[in-house]
């Protein structure tokens, strides 16, 4: 993978914040709402998460996977490209790509496990054509820079040594994946974001150590903000609205 980020096809498709939630006039159709959209690409990241702890896959793994998902659907439309197909299928692209294979009858066995309903419990061959339609949305652009990548370097170089704040932060990294943060902002920002949150918690002044990077304090704070209101807005992502935005694309897809 490449080793420069501002190189990278991570760098060139990153897109503003106000185009990656954008509902494909196909789901729009359906009467597939902003707000349903979110919810359903939150619960897909949940699902791939699931999926990859009872397969015991690393957390840059499942990074990866969430990030392929929800870069497909900037380009494709939920009614075109099944979620509870495409979740799966991303998590065992990602694993290719990270060099942490899965086998795929691994990953079947657990989508089953996973999913009561027999039209949501894939085969093999289901996932393998998924591949290949999610490498063309992806335009086979497979590189992504986590957040994970500078974490360690930034924490040590800010004199930070509390255990429990290091914790925090890495906590709030793999939350940010529950989010669209990582299609529009450099992963550097988003650690910078995590620290700063974290920070601001356990009452560490920090402030020297951000003005001595000359990075932009209004974007690094607006992040954190995105981040903070997803916590505070997430007691009203429920099940129940969730299954609702699932039943629109129901009715489309008998």
């Amino acid at each position: 993978m490449a080793s420069n980020f501002w190189t990278s096809s991570h760098y060139k498709e990153l897109k503003d914040p106000e185009e990656v939630n954008v509902v494909h006039p196909r789901d729009a159709q359906r009467g597939i709402s902003a707000e349903d959209f979110r919810l359903i690409k939150l619960h897909m990241s949940n699902y791939i998460s699931k999926l990859a702890q009872n397969i015991k896959i690393r957390q840059r793994v499942v990074a990866t996977a969430v990030t392929y998902m929800r870069r497909v659907y900037t380009r494709k439309s939920l009614t075109e490209y099944e979620p509870r197909l495409v979740a799966p299928t991303c998590l065992y692209l990602a694993c290719k790509a990270e060099e942490s294979v899965v086998h795929a009858k691994i990953l079947v066995f657990y989508i089953k496990k996973l999913y009561a309903d027999e039209k949501f419990r894939y085969e093999i061959k289901d996932i393998l054509e998924m591949e290949m339609k999610i490498l063309e949305a992806l335009n086979f652009y497979l590189v992504v820079f986590h957040p994970y990548r500078s974490l360690p370097e930034f924490l040590q170089d800010s004199g930070i040594n509390d255990t429990s704040m290091a914790h925090l932060t890495w906590g709030l990294v793999n939350d940010t994946y529950r989010m669209d943060l990582i299609l529009s902002h450099p992963p550097y920002l988003i650690t910078l974001a995590c620290i700063y949150i974290a920070s601001v918690y356990k009452e560490k002044d920090i402030r020297t150590w951000f003005e001595e990077l000359s990075v932009d304090m209004n974007i690094v704070k607006n992040i954190a903000m995105e981040i903070l209101d997803f916590y505070e807005n997430h007691r009203m992502f429920t099940e129940e609205r969730v299954h609702a935005a699932f039943n629109k694309l129901a009715a489309t897809n008998p």
